[in-house]
This record gives structure tokens, C-alpha cells and sequence, in this order.
């Protein structure tokens, strides 16, 4: 039997990852039929079926599943091994949500400069999930419930604890302690969490009337802080306005199991972990 190209078994593993060649050409910069190719060839030296061919995709038989097991542990050892002989990468690629970005992040960016000036970082904002191969990054963060997922170290950033905010000359002419019922009806921000309305379902109180709705929770404090309304977001995004006074928090919400995750693979990175010390000490 002969021995399989490496190239040939990355094609095979892109298509397995995918379920569709297409998917696999575009990853690996190659066209549909180069792939396809490859993998026929690779199928016919191994003398099995690694595929079954589907009207709209791909679906790898029980010779592939296991074939694809094993050849998936030893393209990351090559990977992790490759990884090993580069010291002095001296870029990190960083995938954190928007709003964490701007309301938290970039205004530290100096203090990280400062402390690691032999270091570049490449920050990508997104919340959708991340295929640290595919997309080339290095770290990620995310928000919601403890993952588990094989391969990817997970540490706990800050938890996410809500709170409720304003400007303060919009809750000057409130005396007391406002309670969920009372906020009803104050006028309410929401961002895409949604976060006024599963609480207010949560305690069994009638939906209120929310006043701005926005898609990102960085657009919700803006508005918060002009004045526009009352927001129930992530307090370590209004870390700075707080304590700056430029916001003033009025509720907070009851503690929940969320919190912000750092997650990324499993192999040796001396940069990426300079850049996850750094986070965990600015939290």
C-alpha cells in the first residue's frame, strides 16, 4: 500500500471537517476538483471508501469516521510540532465581541503596548463561533456558560454580572433604590441579549415597554450615557464610565453562572500566553 501525501490527507481532512469539497477548496485556497481528485486518489492507494457522495454533500463512511479520528490527532501534532520551532512569533491573533472591544479592551491596548512592546496584536471583533485552524487565530473570547470542548483550553476571564445604568441626571429626581417593577417604568434600553425582557419574564412581571433596542451592547451604553434611557448590560463593560461618573448604576441583577471565557488550543505558544497573562491581570 502506498503511503499517503500529507497534502493529499489535509484535502481529506478539510472535506471531512466540511462535509463538502467546495467548503474544503475554498479553506485551503485550492479548486473544487483538485480536492476531489485527491481525495479519489487518496481512497483508491488506501483501497477503501472513505466517502459516501451524497446529492448535496458529503458523509464519510466507518473506514472514514475512524480514518479521519486518527489523521486529525496527527495533523494537530504536526501542527503543535511546527508551532514548537517558532519562538519568536511576535503576533497574536485575537477574536473578542465588539462591544467587549471597544468598551473594554482598546482602552487598555496602551497599558499592553507598554508592557509588551515586542508584541503585535491582530484583533478581530466577533461573537460567532471560531475555527482556530481555518480563520488563523490564536485566542478567543467569548461570552455565556463554562465550555467544554476537546482540544481547547478554557479559562474564566471575569463573570458577567449585569447591572443596570444611566446618566446620572436621568435618575437625580429617584430618592430610593428602584426594584424591577419600578424600572418598568422607566424608559428601558435593550441590545440583542435581550436581557430586560427574560428578566422581567423571569419574575413573572408583565413585559415593559422597551423603549431602544439596539443589536450591539456597546450602542445600548452610548444611548445610556446620553441620556437616552436606562441599560441592563455587562458591568465590566461600564467598568470606566462608573467610575469616571459619567453612569450611574442603579440595579443590579442577580449573579448567573455566564461569564466571560478565554479559550485556545491546546499546544505551545509562548506569545498567546503573554497576551492571556496580560487579560487575566487588566479583569
Amino acid at each position: 500500500m502506498r503511503k499517503p501525501a500529507l497534502n493529499a490527507l489535509r484535502m481529506f481532512d478539510a472535506a471531512a471537517r466540511h462535509g463538502n469539497f467546495r467548503l474544503a477548496a475554498e479553506e485551503l485556497y485550492l479548486t473544487q476538483g483538485a480536492v476531489a481528485q485527491q481525495v479519489r486518489k487518496l481512497e483508491a492507494d488506501l483501497d477503501q471508501a472513505l466517502f459516501s457522495r451524497l446529492p448535496r454533500g458529503l458523509a464519510l463512511t466507518e473506514a472514514g469516521a475512524r480514518y479521519h479520528q486518527d489523521i486529525r490527532k496527527a495533523l494537530d501534532l504536526i501542527d503543535r510540532a511546527t508551532e514548537a520551532l517558532r519562538p519568536n512569533q511576535t503576533t497574536v491573533t485575537l477574536s473578542v465581541p465588539p462591544s467587549l472591544a471597544s468598551k473594554w479592551l482598546v482602552p487598555r491596548l496602551g497599558d499592553f503596548a507598554a508592557h509588551h512592546p515586542d508584541l503585535t496584536l491582530d484583533l478581530r471583533a466577533s461573537e460567532r463561533l471560531t475555527d482556530f485552524e481555518r480563520e488563523k487565530v490564536d485566542l478567543v473570547i467569548r461570552q455565556g456558560a463554562s465550555p467544554s470542548v476537546s482540544g481547547l483550553v478554557t479559562r474564566t476571564l471575569a463573570p458577567l454580572h449585569l447591572c443596570a445604568v444611566a446618566n446620572p441626571s436621568l435618575v437625580a429626581q429617584s430618592q430610593s433604590a428602584l426594584s424591577l417593577t419600578e424600572l418598568a417604568n422607566w424608559p428601558l434600553i435593550e441590545d440583542g441579549h435581550r436581557h430586560w425582557t427574560n428578566l422581567f419574564k423571569s419574575q413573572s412581571i408583565p413585559s415593559p415597554q422597551i423603549s431602544l433596542s439596539f443589536n450591539q451592547t456597546a450602542l445600548a451604553i452610548d444611548a445610556a450615557i446620553s441620556g437616552q434611557g436606562i441599560a441592563i448590560v455587562p458591568r465590566l463593560l461600564v467598568h470606566d464610565p462608573l467610575n469616571a461618573d459619567i453612569l450611574s448604576e442603579i440595579w443590579q441583577a442577580p449573579n448567573t453562572p455566564d461569564a466571560y471565557h478565554l479559550l485556545h488550543p491546546d499546544h505551545p505558544h509562548p506569545a498567546r500566553d503573554k497576551v492571556v497573562g496580560w487579560l487575566l491581570g487588566q479583569a
